[in-house]
């Protein structure tokens, strides 16, 4: 049965891409653009070696491999995840493998290199991350500068299908490669492993890739990198990662020479220091001698190092520290540090470490529910963690209301020394655990579902921070397991918990706005005030979904439409809301809703500011009916059920990812959320609170006034977008949150989404007993929705300031386009024009000029609005690089009208887009967002069923006309963030 669905599943894809190559397919054929079954394989072989056979890549892989014993699970008695198949080289480098189908046709390779910011001396921070950006730069089998073309011609984005990162204690080269063959899997892992053994250092290499490196540490947002530095400096002082941030220092990555970043690329990067994973959609036994062929020849230059000494933690370090950052709001973080340990991942001790993290959330909630009653604490949480591997921690974050830190602080620490003194009720445990267990049961139920990416992701974290993984199902048993034999008594919680705040002294950083006399004295002081008995526990009652409003009578089926070409149904209930049904097993055990109704943006108002922006903190959170944001949270405890707002172009949304079981209590609440908020006042106060808290921050960058600004310039200041003053920020009331959002949630047409896990026939039932329960809507007249407006052209940019780095700004340069359903064709030519201004870009504010880290172009065609589309260009340059912006953007607009894109940049544009579209298409919610009020604008349907085709059969002149017409130099505008004038 699960053969079949996914083949059914697979037919729908092919049909997606029907249209081009006309061929006869019954009843499927929504999509148009490419021959039936997949994707058009991309070129995948960049040198002019033919292919290797299987048999050959067999006999050479097997040569090279030393033993197939399991080293993950060395030392644990975890059950092995039989799906993994593992290996060791003769070389030492170990690999892992395994077959994952989703999404069909791609693979996930991941390459791990045991060496991070961690393993520089002194004079070497920074080496680390700097021999990232070679490698992916140059190699053995890539000549320099070519990298990225190699990978859009395998149907690869460049930025997310291919990265890496690095951090402490590790670099991971990334690569999700989209209708993987065997030769461009062969030829993909020939690449990585030149890239890893045999990168491109050299001083002209070294050369031209500094200023990107540069460029991305000055792009960093200074306040936050200050306040990180300083934090690692006061929890870890004594050990290394007080300072090996992976960015590296200015002066040592000015300083470094081809020939002292190849040393410490020779010294760490050796095949016994790496890890290869793969996991996709091919044979495993293909896949490991694939690894084993193109990485076995590896070898380590000169003697292997010793792994280098993290330290431990030092009790007899400074304790408390302050620092004054007026980009942050005030802040406080605090630790409670023992020294790491390796440990064997054993069951025991997963179960231990299972009653730890439950012993910590109940703390979370206590601490929760403290700040929704209108507390001294916007938020504050404990955590558990081995940062580096160099500590393990018990760290509280609190964020007080305003500055008045000292009695969050009290506040925060009576609830924690609560939790030391007495254990824990049966009802809190319970209630903790079934949150637990639903999450267990859900990756269970889902696991078929999990992407290969992830798999490979979870592999490399495990290898990271000296762990296993293992499947859903063998976790679910560890911890059913530690239940049955009773380790989340209370006693045994209460021993965890003291057990968490035992180790060095707490140490303590806050960060406040303004300088405070003697702040660390008064923090010293702070940290050892007793709190006993301050903290009053509250108790929360039990509730059912009984206690929820009462709905009407179920709603009858007024005309039931199927869509053929999606195989969705449509239907329109007695009430007037409208469903569309969307039955697939393509994701187990996973239902999407989604409520759409009223008229989103468009409904909001166009001439004054409102109270618009704090619905997504404080809608939802303000209850329902009798029951408060505590009642609904105990209401859906374990239970796969959420509430989600959301506002769109043209409706107002209500999300959840539920399951098949709790489809109809999903329902239910949404209706109840729709037709009877309770508007509590307090999560009205608390949005105020973090609105007010978070304006500091947007002064002290140039990504922060854009944040801030930008949106509501795009639209000539129409106040529906872009963040509002901070005066009307601090003038929201309850009262006026109320009277904005009360009528909006009453009037306008209603459409329900159900797309998954769940037979039609169950769907409409549970739609028709809860949305379809509601009164009708009124009628009202044909609505009509404010224009939306585009700045006017300007001869100079619009200047704003910002307080950070003197290193740092911003440039901005837009042209209006269109919008509406009719346009999309257009739009989707628009969003290919968009990627080719991208890379140019790319190609030479960064990897030519050095002068900007990650410049990018994107077009936005809005469907559901008169208006707002637009195609925005960005980079956070040096204030200096401002006016080579403006003059490169130009440039490349002007080249895109005069003359068109050659053969080769169509095809590695498109190709990566082509595959998105592939990928996507696999999840439902591609299907829902494509679907977005279709049942109201049957037009949309018709443009997904031309969305492949649009793509795949552009051509240059096309784009070229396009270009004419939206790039036009007397209609654009601009804008530049620049630092203050000191």
């Amino acid at each position: 049965m699960t053969s079949l669905q996914r083949k059914m599943r697979l037919a729908l894809l092919s049909s997606l891409i029907i249209g081009a190559a006309p061929q006869q397919r019954p009843q499927q054929r929504p999509l148009q653009g490419a021959p039936a079954g997949t994707a058009p394989a991309p070129s995948t072989t960049p040198s002019a070696q033919p292919p290797a056979s299987a048999a050959s890549i067999a006999q050479q892989g097997e040569a090279a491999i030393l033993n197939r014993d399991a080293w993950l699970y060395k030392g644990s008695d975890i059950t092995p995840d039989a799906e993994w198949k593992f290996g060791t080289l003769k070389n030492g480098l170990r690999y892992a493998v395994r077959k994952n189908g989703v999404p069909p046709g791609q693979i996930a390779v991941r390459v791990r290199m045991d060496v991070g910011s961690l393993y520089e001396t002194d004079p070497e921070r920074g080496y680390a991350h700097m021999i990232e950006h070679l490698s992916f730069r140059g190699s053995q089998y890539v000549p320099d500068g070519e990298a990225k073309r190699i990978w859009q011609r395998m149907g690869t984005t460049f930025g997310s299908d291919t990265n890496a990162q690095t951090t402490t204690t590790q670099t991971v080269y990334k690569l999700d490669l989209p209708s993987a063959t065997a030769a461009g899997i062969d030829e993909s892992l020939k690449i990585l492993s030149g890239m890893v053994s045999r990168p491109n250092i050299t001083q002209t290499a070294l050369g031209a890739e500094r200023p990107a490196v540069l460029a991305e540490q000055r792009e960093a947002p200074g306040p936050q990198v200050r306040f990180i530095d300083a934090l690692n400096a006061t929890f870890f002082a004594g050990q290394p990662l007080a300072d090996r941030s992976p960015i590296g220092h200015v002066k040592e990555l000015e300083a470094a020479t081809a020939q002292s970043v190849k040393a410490f690329h020779d010294r760490w990067y050796r095949p016994e220091r790496a890890v290869v994973v793969v996991a996709g959609d091919f044979d495993p036994a293909q896949l490991e001698a694939m690894v084993a062929k193109n990485f076995g020849d590896w070898r380590g230059i000169g003697d292997a190092p010793k792994d280098p000494d993290f330290g431990k933690p030092d009790p007899k370090q400074s304790t408390t520290k302050a620092v004054v950052e007026p980009g942050i709001p005030t802040r406080i973080e605090m630790a409670v540090l023992r020294p790491w340990q390796y440990n064997d991942d054993t069951v025991i001790f997963n179960q231990k470490r299972l009653v730890d993290f439950l012993g910590l959330a109940i703390i979370n909630r206590r601490l929760e529910t403290r700040a929704r009653s209108g507390g001294s604490y916007i938020a504050a949480a404990v955590r558990l963690d081995d940062p580096s591997r160099s500590a393990n921690g018990t760290f509280v974050t609190v964020l007080p209301v305003g500055n008045a830190w000292e009695p969050a602080l009290k506040d925060v620490r009576a609830v924690i020394a609560d939790a030391q003194k007495t254990a824990p009720t049966k009802a809190e445990i319970d209630r903790e655990l079934a949150e637990q267990r639903v999450q267990f049961r859900t990756q269970v139920d889902t696991y078929r579902a999990e992407a290969g990416a992830k798999e490979a992701d979870d592999m490399v974290q495990a290898v990271d921070i000296r762990e296993t993984t293992t499947s859903p199902a063998v976790i679910q048993k560890v911890f059913e397991d530690a239940v049955a034999k009773g380790f989340f008594a209370p006693d045994k919680i209460l021993a965890s918990t003291q057990r968490l705040f035992q180790g060095t002294p707490p140490r303590a950083l806050i960060s406040t706005p303004v300088a405070e006399q003697g702040i660390e004295a008064s923090l010293a002081n702070a940290l050892k005030a007793d709190v006993k008995g301050l903290a009053k526990r509250k108790r929360q009652g039990s509730v059912s979904f009984d206690q929820l409003p009462k709905l009407g009578p179920a709603a009858t089926i007024a005309s039931n439409t199927p869509i053929k070409p999606f195989d969705m149904q449509e239907y329109t209930l007695s009430n007037g809301v409208r469903v569309l049904v969307y039955p697939t097993t393509s994701e187990d055990s996973r239902v999407y809703v989604r409520v759409r109704f009223g008229h989103g943006y468009n409904a909001l108002p166009a001439d004054k500011e409102s109270p618009a922006w704090a619905a997504d903190l404080a809608l939802t959170a303000g209850g329902i009916g009798k029951l408060n944001q505590g009642d609904l949270d105990a209401l859906t405890t374990g239970r796969r059920i959420g509430l989600d707002f959301g506002v769109d172009e043209d409706a107002f949304t209500y999300n959840a990812l539920t399951s098949p079981t709790d489809l109809g209590d999903q329902l239910k609440l949404m209706a109840a959320a729709l037709s009877a908020p309770r508007w509590d006042p307090a999560p009205v106060l608390r949005a105020r609170s973090v609105a007010v808290s978070a304006f500091p921050g947007y002064n002290s960058s140039p990504d922060g006034v854009l944040q801030r600004d930008l949106e509501r310039l795009l639209h000539d200041g129409d106040p529906r977008w872009g963040t509002p003053s901070q005066a009307a920020i601090e003038g929201t009331t309850p009262a006026a949150f109320r009277a904005l959002w009360e009528p909006l949630l009453k009037t306008g047409p209603v459409e329900v989404m159900v797309f998954g896990d769940i037979k039609a026939e169950a769907a409409i039932a549970a739609v028709q007993s809860t949305l379809g329960a509601l009164p009708p809507r009124p009628a009202t007249a044909t609505f009509v929705a404010p224009p939306v407006r585009f700045p006017a052209h300007d001869t100079t940019p619009v200047v704003r300031t910002h307080d950070g780095p003197a290193n740092q700004a911003a440039a901005v340069i837009a042209w209006p386009t269109g919008s509406g359903v009719d346009g999309l064709t257009e739009a989707r030519r628009l969003d290919v024009l968009a990627a080719i201004f991208s890379d140019r870009l790319f190609d030479r504010l960064r990897s030519q000029a050095g002068a900007s880290y990650s410049p990018n172009v994107s077009s936005n065609w809005p469907v559901g609005q008169p208006g707002g589309g637009r195609i925005v260009a960005i980079g956070q340059v040096a204030p200096t690089n401002v006016p080579l912006f403006f003059k490169l953007s130009r440039e490349i607009a002007a080249e895109l009208v005069a003359k068109p894109v050659d053969e080769d940049e169509l095809k590695r544009t498109i190709g990566p887009m082509q595959q998105a579209i592939m990928r996507q298409s696999t999840g439902n919610q591609f299907w829902m967002n494509q679907l977005d009020g279709a049942v109201y604008d049957p037009a949309r349907i018709v443009a997904l069923t031309h969305l492949y085709s649009d793509i795949s059969t552009m051509t240059a002149a096309q784009l070229q006309e396009t270009a004419a017409k939206y790039l036009r130099p007397e209609r654009d505008w601009t804008m530049q963030v620049v630092p203050k004038a000191k």
